[in-house]
This record gives structure tokens, C-alpha cells and sequence, in this order.
């Protein structure tokens, strides 16, 4: 079984005595059952598990009454499900709960009730509600929190890489000092894998398991394919062409010098009111992330944001790698990638920070002047550079040496590097991205 950060999430939301039902929610695939049930599973001693899309008849017990001892009375009379002497050692799972509205109402009366421990699952696709399904959110009766397909860090566990190892290069990055080549280099190794694998635990459990990148692209196409079907299932019928549209684009987008997205590329001639609320419909699904141009270097960040002017990344690297000709895989780990390796690399940048929980922006004049990202890190702007090779970070080095302009004291490079410092430049290897937690 896959270790998930989830786990620790989960055990600190189990100890808090004053606990409200837990909504996870998150893009399809990406683990949220399988974690849900093991944690239950070592936890309880009674497991009352409801997929409402698997037994679509179970809605059936929301139907007349919320009240929380009709509904547990129809669980245990109507379908046998066993509950614990002690009801704090219960716990009721509410999968695909967006398939049924009145269970998702009921957390209120559950929290209000207190007996059990409650946790409900959603896609993203339909969290709100699916079809016709009028969903009252219980506010303040629930904790939302989001899943995300497994992140570099837990790639790294799965590869038998322990925290304490974890942790010294964390150190060692820090404090701007070299890592051994040995570490290095097997650390490089492990990126490429994860940049071809992704995150979605059923392609990370499969390389695990046969190490075959032909057997995980299957799954990947297949988990494609499973989107595609989405938009059809989910989307409005005025939309779903515009939406493949802009989805089938997303390679084409980022072949461009200018990575910005551009509605003429998903069709010759369109303009944003021709595709309004279709890039908003990927995001939502977990699908992509959007990354927005900042109008100047400066905090907060969502204050200089321009919103019509953007990027868009696959959230998750592998299905990325997954959307172009089979070999592209070959081509990465035979390092044969030229024009495109830097696209990669900046989307690889993006699935790790947004799977950190970052918003993700850039920084772009007219004059040509970019900056890959800014985040927040050390409580100051920070921007951050990818780079594909040993290439000079230009953009970076402008932005540096005008302090007066900018206002901008320290910046990351990120390439084919080990770890170095160059004045307020710290230049660090692509795998160690995932440092950028602070």
C-alpha cells in the first residue's frame, strides 16, 4: 500500500475531540478511497462504507428523514451494516457523495448528533452535485479538504527513500551546500522516473510493482481517456466540444515560446468569449492548473494578478508525458528532448508546487523579461527559475541586480545543477523543488 501524506491528516482529524465530518475531494484516480478505507481500517473497529455509485439504492436511506437514528436504523435493519457497541469506535464512509444530496445535508445533523465519525468523498467533477441532485451545503457542519495525486515526496517513498535522507538534503539545501554525487545522481534518476510516471497512485503502483514505463502508460491513456469521458458525462451540452477543445490544446500551448494560453491556438480565430468557463470547468476537475501573470514582483500576490493573462500546466506530470507520441518516454530518459524539454520541466514545476497548495504565477513584460514563477518563501517575493540545461538565467540576473526596481533580494535557479550560491542567486538541482514548503 501506497504511504500518502493524507495519512497523517486524517490520524490528526481523528484526535480532534471536536471533530466535524471530513469532505475530501479531489480529481478522479487520485486515491482518495483506497487512503479513506485503510486509515478507517486501522482505526475502527467498525467500517460502515457507502459508494453511492456502486449501490445507488443507499440513497434511498436519505430519502424521507436526516435524523441520525432513522438513518442508522435503516443501515443496520435494511442492509445489514454492523455498527460498534461503542459508537466512537465507528466510522461511516459516504463515497462519490456527490451522488446524493441528502447525505451530503446530513453531515450537519451528524455533527450535531456527535456519536460518529463521519467522512465523505467527492470528485471535483461533482462534489456540488451530479445531474439533478440539489445539494444543501451543511456550512460550518464540515471540513473540506482537497486530495491531490501522490506528490514528488511521496514518489520518493514509494522508491524506498526514507525520511531521514529526505531530511539531510533538506538541510543541505537550506543551507546552500553540495550534495554528494552519488546522492545526486540517483536523486536525478528518480525525477526522471516520476517526470514519465506522474503521480496517479495507479501508475506509481504499477512502475513500483513491474518497472515497466509501457505498463504505466497504459494505465495514464486509459486515465485520459476516463477525462475525456468526463467532460461528455458532466459538462453542459454547449460546452463539452469547447472544453476537449482547450484540453486537446494544452500540448500546443506549451510547445510556444510564449507559454501564455491562447484561445487562437485551441482554434483559429476564437477569442475568450468563445470558450468562457471551459478552462474554469478543467480546473475545477483537478484536470489542470492555472498559473497567472503578475503585473509587478510584489506581495500579496493575488492584488497584482492579471487574470486574463495565464498559463496552463497539467496538474499531474506523468498524464502530460501521457499526451504526446509513445517514445516521448525514451526520449526523456535518453535526455534526446530539445525544443520541448523546457516545457516539461516548467510544468513538472507546477504540478510540485501546486500540489503543495500554491497558486502558481509567473512574471512577463513586453520587453521579453520573464520569471518562470514567484512564490512566497521566507515570507518574501521569491522568484524561481527552471531551466532544462546549464543555460544563463537572464530574466533572473535583470531582476537581481535592480533591487531598486524589483525590489527582489533573493532568487532560486533550478536546472541540472547541484547545490550552489551565487550572491542572491541559490542555484539547486530540479528534484529539489519540493523543499519550497515554507
Amino acid at each position: 500500500m501506497l504511504k500518502r501524506k493524507i495519512e497523517k491528516t486524517l490520524l490528526d482529524w481523528k484526535n480532534n475531540k471536536d471533530k466535524k465530518p471530513l469532505v475530501i475531494k479531489g480529481c478522479r484516480q487520485c486515491g482518495k478511497t483506497s487512503s479513506v478505507l485503510k486509515f478507517a481500517n486501522e482505526n475502527y473497529k467498525s467500517v460502515i462504507y457507502i459508494n453511492f455509485i456502486e449501490h445507488p439504492e443507499y440513497k434511498l436511506l436519505f430519502a424521507d428523514s436526516l435524523d441520525v437514528n432513522e438513518i442508522t436504523k435503516k443501515m443496520s435493519s435494511l442492509h445489514n451494516f454492523k455498527f460498534s457497541d461503542n459508537s466512537h469506535d465507528t466510522i461511516l464512509i459516504f463515497d462519490e457523495i456527490q451522488y446524493c444530496g441528502n447525505a451530503r445535508t446530513s453531515l450537519k445533523f451528524f455533527k450535531i448528533d456527535g456519536r460518529y465519525d463521519v467522512i465523505a468523498t467527492g470528485s471535483l467533477l461533482g462534489v456540488r452535485g451530479v445531474g439533478e441532485e440539489v445539494v444543501s451545503i451543511p456550512v460550518g457542519f464540515e471540513t473540506n479538504i482537497n486530495m491531490y495525486p501522490m506528490d514528488f515526496e511521496e514518489f520518493l517513498w514509494a522508491n524506498g527513500i526514507n525520511d531521514a535522507v529526505i531530511s539531510d538534503l533538506k538541510k543541505k539545501f537550506e543551507n546552500a551546500e553540495k550534495i554528494d554525487e552519488a546522492t545526486h545522481k540517483k536523486f536525478k534518476q528518480i525525477l526522471l522516473s516520476y517526470i514519465i510516471v506522474g503521480g496517479m497512485p495507479s501508475a506509481v503502483d504499477k512502475y513500483i510493482k513491474t518497472n515497466k514505463y509501457d505498463e504505466v502508460l497504459t494505465i495514464q491513456k486509459d486515465i485520459i481517456s476516463d477525462y475525456r469521458d468526463d467532460v461528455i458525462k458532466y459538462a453542459k451540452n454547449t460546452d463539452k466540444i469547447k472544453i476537449l477543445e482547450c484540453f486537446d490544446s494544452i500540448t500546443a500551448q506549451l510547445s510556444k515560446e510564449n507559454k501564455k494560453f491562447q484561445y487562437s491556438v485551441v482554434k483559429k480565430g476564437r477569442k475568450a468569449r468563445d470558450y468562457d468557463g471551459c478552462i474554469e470547468w478543467l480546473i475545477n476537475a483537478g484536470i489542470v492548473v492555472k498559473c497567472n501573470n503578475l503585473n509587478t514582483l510584489e506581495l500579496p500576490f493575488d492584488g497584482n494578478a492579471d487574470k486574463d493573462c495565464f498559463k496552463i500546466y497539467m496538474q499531474d506530470i506523468g498524464l502530460l508525458i501521457a499526451m504526446f507520441e509513445k517514445g516521448t518516454q525514451f526520449d526523456i530518459l535518453s535526455n534526446n528532448l530539445y525544443t520541448y524539454k523546457g516545457a516539461i520541466y516548467e510544468n513538472l514545476a507546477a504540478d510540485i508546487l501546486s500540489k503543495m497548495e500554491r497558486k502558481l504565477y509567473y512574471y512577463r513584460k513586453d520587453s521579453g523579461l520573464e520569471i518562470d514563477f514567484a512564490i512566497r518563501y521566507k515570507n518574501e517575493c521569491t522568484p524561481i527559475e527552471i531551466k532544462s540545461n546549464n543555460e544563463m538565467a537572464k530574466s533572473m540576473r535583470t531582476v537581481l541586480k535592480n533591487e531598486n526596481i524589483y525590489h527582489i533580494k533573493n532568487g532560486i535557479k533550478f536546472g541540472d545543477y547541484n547545490i550552489g550560491k551565487d550572491g542572491k542567486l541559490l542555484t539547486a538541482p530540479l528534484y529539489a523543488m519540493f523543499f519550497l514548503s515554507e
